[in-house]
């Protein structure tokens, strides 16, 4: 059993029955009553992401992750297609689950596929990728690295960040994916 004070982001918990990822865990003492934990859990399943308190010392079933190396081929509008490296079998995640992730992903990129409780469930992505911008108003004259300022622009996979004045279509930009910000020219 995993007990609350040893929760650690990224970790899953079985919570009545449904798999959830910690996304953000704070412990509160407060000054009348006993402690809890005030969590930020998303659900393996379908993504959604809940908040809910814990009482210090609650107790939970550990969930058994596995990490496997695999290849996204495509996304046919409904399901995620993947394939692994080694034994080239192709699997099937619905996009729903994958929202957040695919918006990073190109077609035949390298990724890390969870598996919880050997079932595929959400897919590890690096904390930064590089991604050419096929979209953006062109710059004015003047905006420089120092110079304030965003505008919008729409990158390879079909996301749209801000990115700063001076960058123009075909450049690769770094961004982040825990956030979706610009980090800067790759």
């Amino acid at each position: 059993m995993i007990s609350t004070n040893e929760f650690r982001n990224g970790s899953h918990i079985d919570v009545e029955g449904t798999i959830y990822k910690i996304m953000e865990f704070q412990h509160v003492k407060p000054g009348k009553g006993g402690a809890f934990v005030r969590t930020k859990l998303r659900r393996a399943s379908d993504g959604n992401v809940i908040d809910r308190t814990f009482r210090a010392g609650e107790k939970f079933r550990p969930v058994r992750t596995e990490v496997r190396n695999m290849q996204f081929l495509y996304r046919d509008g409904s399901d995620a297609h993947f394939m692994d490296t080694e034994t080239y079998e192709q699997l099937t995640i619905p996009e729903t689950t994958l929202a957040d992730p695919l918006r990073w992903m190109k077609d035949s990129d390298e990724v890390e596929v969870l598996y919880i409780d050997g079932k595929a469930a959400d897919v590890q992505l690096p904390s930064a990728v590089d991604l050419k911008v096929t979209e953006t108003e062109p710059g004015v004259r003047g905006n420089t690295a120092s110079g304030g300022g965003t505008k919008p622009a729409t990158l390879e996979t079909g996301a749209q960040i801000q990115v700063p004045l001076f960058v123009n279509i075909g450049e690769v930009v770094r961004v982040d994916t825990r956030t979706g910000a610009y980090v800067s020219r790759a």
